[in-house]
């Protein structure tokens, strides 16, 4: 973006309101149907909360780099606006619902209360629905806008949500570290178990008239990548599997100190280009190259070891249907198996624990755990390798 530069922020040679308001009023304009006004309103507002920020950052006016953090965030809040405007009110709230369940799962388990799956995805719903509220009360304050305000179109709603997912991730700074928003109240819904409030997301837009990186795409990768991106219209069944394994897959990263892996996980699954990710986490292209292998270790890791029963349950390749593999890929991979192998397989088909699995087979649980690991790993090859020959035989 090519942008003159104006001295509108604390005397500091920035971009000015008025340049980041007509940049994405133009690009809304450009990418919706949305009215003449409800563009200049949008774009004034998104313009005024980017001024906010610049200004009220002590790390971005220290750094100096006021003008590129400002085209950075309005530009991520402007992919966040359309993005939600291309889904709709309807697949936008289910896009929205996921990834903040996704965020909120392990924390939602009231004291007490030995909660089922299906239990706790009833908590959730109910917390959910107080936060849409707080959102958008936080929403009208920041903006100055009126008690009543609601939004009403369509560009309106995706706004809003836009704004519900960044007020949910916000980091609150705490004793030795940082939270986001969203998992505090969680914690405090959890305890407290507060009466419902509901707000109907979907009902309130009745008035509305790649760049990639090379290890996301690698084979070991592509399968589980391509199972969590965005879908469409996901089945109810299906989208809950797939946000709880992408919330296990972020308490394992933070549980292991990996929150900027998390990080760049949350921006992977959104199709951040590797640019735009290096622009918001503020690193150096050889910086997000190092984090992305590092993301990747973590993330075959989880798949094939720590959550395998679950991971492989979501993409339909457990025991039970022989690991995804054909009956014929089936008798060629098993018997290119060792003994050892073979028979680890066949005792956890029968469903034996790992402590008799282990003492049958003179293992300690360590080796245990790296044979298994080799078993898996294996299967998750063949299978991607005939998901990329079946790729490339279609584009030829």
């Amino acid at each position: 973006m090519n942008l003159a530069a104006t001295t509108t922020i604390q005397g500091v040679s920035s971009i000015g309101v008025e340049a980041i308001f007509q940049l994405l009023y133009k690009e809304l304009q450009r990418s919706t149907k949305a009215r003449e006004h409800n563009c200049q309103e949008v774009a004034m507002r998104i313009a005024a909360e980017v001024n906010r920020i610049c200004n009220e950052s002590k790390r971005i006016q220290a750094a100096g780099t006021v003008e590129k953090s400002a085209i950075s965030l309005a530009e991520h809040r402007l992919q966040q606006c359309l993005r939600y405007h291309e889904l709709g009110s309807s697949r936008g709230r289910t896009e929205l619902h996921g990834t903040l369940s996704a965020i909120i799962y392990r924390y939602i388990n009231p004291p007490q209360r030995q909660l089922s799956y299906q239990g706790r995805l009833v908590i959730i719903e109910d917390f959910l629905q107080n936060f849409y509220l707080e959102a958008l009360n936080a929403f009208r304050r920041e903006n100055q806008l009126d008690a009543t305000y609601s939004p009403r179109t369509k560009l309106d709603l995706a706004e809003y949500m836009a704004f519900t997912e960044r007020y949910a991730k916000r980091r609150i700074p705490l004793p030795g570290r940082q939270q986001q928003l969203i998992i505090l109240r969680a914690q405090t819904f959890s305890q407290q178990q507060p009466p419902e409030t509901c707000v109907d997301i979907e009902q309130a837009a009745e008035g509305s008239g790649n760049e990639s990186d090379g290890s996301w795409e690698e084979p070991a990768v592509q399968q589980l990548r391509s199972a969590m991106a965005t879908q469409p219209e996901p089945e109810p069944q299906e989208e809950t599997l797939r946000s709880v394994v992408v919330s296990e897959l972020i308490n394992y990263l933070e549980e292991r100190q990996q929150s900027d892996c998390a990080d760049y996980f949350a921006l992977r699954l959104q199709d951040f280009s590797a640019q735009e990710i290096e622009s918001i986490l503020g690193l150096t292209p050889r910086q997000r190259d190092y984090l992305q292998q590092r993301f990747k270790y973590h993330l075959i890791r989880f798949a094939l070891l720590h959550r395998w029963e679950l991971v492989h349950e979501w993409l339909e390749a457990d025991l039970r249907t022989n690991l995804g593999l054909t009956p014929q890929q089936w008798d060629n991979y098993t018997e290119q198996l060792d003994e050892k192998h073979r028979s680890l397989l066949n005792l956890k088909q029968q469903g034996q624990p790992d402590e008799k699995i282990a003492k049958i087979l003179g293992l300690s649980m360590a080796q245990l755990q790296k044979r298994w690991f080799k078993i898996l790993e294996q299967a998750w090859e063949i299978r991607n390798s005939l998901v990329s020959g079946s790729d490339t035989s279609t584009h030829e």
